[in-house]
């Protein structure tokens, strides 16, 4: 990750992460976030809001994790770096837009809570769409029993 060219987003997702796969077999997942500001109008002393929205994309093991753990509406938080794609459409017009390259993805916890669930990518049983993967519940620990010297997963 560059150091001068990270953002961190929390928003929600506008719409179902999208999953596809590339012809060399990687894992892509496109979802769009919208991030919400509210702020005071000093001249009027009324709240004003607005919205922006950006388009996030994932690879990999993130990709095939995020489509499989958010959904429309989820609240999110998103790190990663801007990136610029340019294209020319068939009429010869050149286009542009600004994507995040996201390097961790993960649910907000301000107003929900989740269970999180660990993929093991290394070992398991194929999950019919040609990865194996294997998944086992993380204990939480009890108070007093927490090992400060054990690996957090």
């Amino acid at each position: 990750m560059s150091a001068g060219n990270t953002v961190t987003l929390i928003g929600n997702l506008t719409k179902e992460p999208e999953l596809r796969f590339t012809s060399q077999g990687l894992a892509q997942t496109t979802f769009s976030i919208a991030v919400n500001r509210r702020r005071m109008n000093q001249q009027t002393q009324d709240w004003e809001e607005s919205t922006s929205f950006f388009e996030v994309v994932c690879w990999r093991e993130l990709a095939e994790n995020v489509a499989e753990s958010l959904e429309k509406g989820s609240r999110a938080v998103v790190t990663g770096r801007l990136e610029q794609r340019t294209w020319e459409t068939p009429d010869g017009d050149k286009r542009s837009k600004i994507q995040v390259i996201a390097d961790e993805v993960g649910p907000s916890l301000r107003w929900a809570t989740a269970q999180v669930t660990k993929a093991d990518r290394r070992t398991g049983s194929p999950d019919g769409a040609g990865r194996n993967v294997a998944q086992a519940s993380v204990p939480e620990p009890s108070i007093g029993s927490f090992n400060y010297d054990e690996e957090p997963f």
